[in-house]
């Protein structure tokens, strides 16, 4: 199991648009991808649209993404490049 936290930096956090991009980035690994809100400890699946969206995170919360599986260090890799570079 891998994982990191990442500070979200958009302004409207993890809304409907950047949550479809970040599921399908999710679905080119086969580890499961869970992400969990520091504050609530709240987390869901990264590649069920609905379970993402339904943790509300905002701009300036921390997730911690957590990859377990054969590809889990590639993923976080891919995942952290794509919330850098859209989160």
């Amino acid at each position: 199991m891998k994982s990191f936290e990442y500070t979200i930096k958009d302004e409207i956090g993890i809304h409907a648009r950047p949550a479809g991009l970040l599921n399908k980035e999710a679905k080119k690994y086969s580890s499961t991808v869970t992400i969990t809100r520091k504050d609530n400890g709240k987390s869901a699946d990264v590649k069920k649209l609905m379970m993402l969206l339904a943790l509300g995170v905002k701009c300036n919360d921390t997730i911690t993404v957590t990859a377990e599986g054969e590809d889990e260090e590639a993923t976080v890799a891919g995942l952290e490049a794509f919330l850098s570079a859209n989160l």
